[in-house]
């Protein structure tokens, strides 16, 4: 089994990257309690999350979140984006079209919210194969850059 590490054993560049997530939640996720193990690694981890966090909207990042906690029943994550979703702005209705993942018949979902579902639904139920069609719809409507960080 891998130690969990507390706050106080963190590295101090691991440490100083997860104080505001720890103060906001009021506790250190199991993922980074283990995770933790190798700093460097998380901290590229981190970055690379955050940069692509930067790259898209954030109704188009919480799209694909509250898709794939949805259809990969987690309750915790799909809990913690529905609360985000929130405070963001986004409303209940929209929540619960997007966790329906049916994008089709989703009435407060735009255009681009159904792309980002279908592309997302398409990479999850199929393990990521024969998905261009939803990926070329995807860059279609947002271009590529975007479309790239939300794959």
């Amino acid at each position: 089994m891998i130690p969990r590490l507390g706050p106080e054993e963190l590295a101090p560049g691991v440490a100083d990257l997860l104080r505001p997530r720890v103060e906001r939640l009021g506790y250190l996720g199991e993922f980074f309690r283990c995770a933790a193990h190798q700093p460097a690694a998380l901290i590229s981890f981190m970055t690379f999350t955050e940069d692509l966090k930067r790259a898209l909207p954030d109704r188009l990042t919480e799209t694909v979140a509250l898709t794939v906690s949805a259809e990969l029943d987690n309750a915790y994550e799909r809990h913690q984006h529905e609360r985000l979703c929130l405070k963001l702005g986004l409303d209940e209705a929209w929540i619960r079209a997007t966790e329906a993942r049916d994008p089709r018949a989703a009435q407060p979902l735009s255009d681009i919210d159904r792309r980002v579902q279908d592309l997302t639904l398409a990479v999850l139920r199929r393990h990521g194969k024969n998905t261009t069609a939803e990926l070329e719809a995807l860059v279609e409507a947002i271009g590529h850059e975007q479309a790239i960080a939300g794959r």
